[in-house]
């Protein structure tokens, strides 16, 4: 990376922080802290709208909401515009802006529902428009006891969202609606997966043709195949996080795609590491794993060309930076280490 990349951390606020951090990741991957700015309770998982003048945090709580930011393009420096409640219970974990701008999608994991909700021109939000709840549940009693809509993700068309459900081993499907601001199940975009498999996060390559879905149950990414005219998705394959030898417990928590479409990475918990695949064609073969040198990586991100990982151990209060090699997809860790309190979510800008 050979430019300053600005960044922005969202975190949990039951301990020592105080919000949404802004970050400054230097050409070595260094990360240096450059403000913080307060966006309500545990504002998690962040989202940045296409233009990048605004970001938006969801509020993990029991009355969960949305709070939209003004973002400095200059300083990466947050200004609250203003929060909404979501409607959809407890606990809205993930949320993405449609490729439009017009609409934030967010899904409430103990709520168990997936709302759509207005962006006006000034970047505020607006009350949902629309707002589904999910049934069904899985053979894990513990975790899967009812519906868990894990995360939200728009399809590379903008016509289809899609949402791993953590709770029932499916990916729901959803026609966009633009034009009245709904959400339409598609019974043909939705896909079921290995009963206890636990979808949470999915990731699309960059031709769209194929998703990277990881599993956070059963320590799996499933490769989907997408069909660009009906949006439907197909299992295609599926490989371990973690080594056939270790017997310890682990979750899964993120997954992304390297830049070159060559390389996809998933980060796991109780093993904590980041696992490396190959992928070709639809094929996905696990490479191994690289320790985070800390605990819980619940995300991670790479830097936009592809060249540094940063994985944000939650329970350790830190990000440690990684090199990535683009030609085989090894991860290095570069010994930069950052202290940042309970780091869940990282945006670069």
């Amino acid at each position: 990376m050979a430019t300053e990349e600005l960044a922005l951390v969202g975190t949990y606020t039951d301990g020592d922080s105080d919000g949404i951090y802004t970050v400054a990741v230097d050409g070595d991957g260094a990360v240096e802290q450059r403000s913080v700015a307060a966006a309500g309770d545990d504002p998690s998982f962040l989202a940045i709208h296409p233009s990048g003048e605004y970001c938006y945090a969801v509020n993990e709580v029991d009355e969960g909401g949305v709070t939209a930011l003004e973002i400095d393009r200059a300083t990466g420096e947050l200004t609250r515009l203003n929060q909404v409640r979501t409607g959809g219970g407890a606990d809205p974990c993930h949320c993405t802006v449609d490729a439009t701008g017009q609409y934030l999608l967010v899904a409430h994991y103990t709520g168990g529902s997936v709302a759509m909700c207005p962006i006006a021109e000034d970047g505020q939000i607006g009350a949902p428009s629309d707002l589904v709840e999910h049934t069904g549940s899985g053979p894990n009693e513990e975790r899967q006891e009812a519906a868990h809509p894990h995360s939200i993700q728009p399809g590379p068309d903008n016509e289809y969202a899609y949402v791993p459900d953590l709770g029932d081993d499916r990916v729901v499907g959803y026609e966009l609606g633009l034009d009245d601001g709904t959400l339409v199940a598609s019974d043909a975009a939705t896909v079921e997966l290995a009963a206890g498999s636990g979808p949470r996060h999915m990731a699309f390559d960059h031709d769209g043709e194929y998703a990277y879905l990881i599993n956070e149950l059963d320590s799996t990414v499933t490769v989907l195949e997408r069909d660009a005219d009906t949006g439907s998705l197909t299992v295609v394959d599926t490989a371990p996080t973690v080594a056939d030898d270790y017997d310890g417990e682990n979750i899964t928590a993120d997954v992304h795609v390297h830049p070159s479409g060559e390389w996809v990475f998933g980060s796991n918990r109780g093993h904590d590491s980041i696992a490396t695949f190959a992928v070709d064609g639809g094929t996905i073969e696990f490479q191994g794993t690289v320790p985070t040198r800390g605990e819980w990586p619940r995300n991670f991100a790479l830097t936009p060309d592809g060249e540094t990982l940063l994985a944000e151990n939650m329970d350790t209060n830190d990000i440690v930076t990684f090199d990535v090699d683009a030609a085989t997809g090894e991860l290095s860790a570069t010994g930069a280490v950052t202290e940042l309190p309970s780091p869940v979510c990282l945006q670069f800008l």
